[in-house]
């Protein structure tokens, strides 16, 4: 239900994996600048906080994938008819 409203509203696998290797790229963004203000473990605490956001859209990406094909092959299927 949640995979299929986002397909309807426009968002595509393709969308979900970018932003998952934004958020890597973002967790060492954040790892390093907190670093340098801050002490290590906070450091670690935030980079750890927003690399945890990459397994979720990766996910969603591959969700997204799969109902991408489902529809394509739904939708082709009733064009033959």
């Amino acid at each position: 239900m949640i995979v299929e409203k986002l397909h309807e509203a426009g968002v595509k696998s393709e969308h979900a994996y970018l932003a998952a290797f934004g958020s890597i790229g973002l967790s060492m963004i954040s790892w390093v600048a907190s670093n340098k203000q801050e002490s290590m473990e906070r450091a670690d605490r935030w980079g750890i906080f927003v690399g945890e956001w990459a397994p979720t859209f990766f996910g969603l990406g591959l969700a997204l994938a799969h109902y991408e094909r489902v529809d394509l092959s739904f939708s082709s299927a009733h064009q033959h008819e």
